[in-house]
């Protein structure tokens, strides 16, 4: 939950807040125009963590974070030392693990899931 919220409020609010700003200096690696760069960028950055901070859809909702990750960390800033990178790098290595591992039994939204896989087992 603390690289959700430290994603949110770090890299997604701002974005968010300051959308017109954002859209004139956002990066576009893949040339579709900063519009289509940074709309995946919000939903990685401020719906996903949500969902992980709810505890719903954790595993799924790391993909999108995990994807614009990478896109920054190896197309946006190829450039980067270890150093300079390494709070994008941190991230990576924490929304990989969670979604590997899922968000445990202590998440908002075990009680639910633990409901509904009893209720598929029986």
């Amino acid at each position: 939950m603390a690289g959700s919220l430290l994603l949110l409020y770090v890299h997604g609010l701002p974005k968010v807040f300051h959308f017109s700003e954002e859209l004139t200096r956002i990066e576009d690696p893949f040339g579709m125009g900063p519009y289509f760069s940074l709309i995946p960028a919000i939903i990685a950055e401020v719906i996903c963590p949500l969902f992980i901070i709810l505890g719903f859809g954790t595993r799924i909702a790391c993909l999108p974070i995990i994807g614009v990750l990478l896109v920054a960390m190896l197309f946006v800033h190829p450039g980067w030392s270890i150093a300079e990178g390494q709070f994008g790098w941190l991230l990576l290595i924490i929304f990989t693990t969670l979604a590997i591992t899922g968000p445990g039994k202590w998440c908002i939204g075990a009680g639910k899931q633990r409901e509904w896989r009893h209720g598929i087992d029986q």
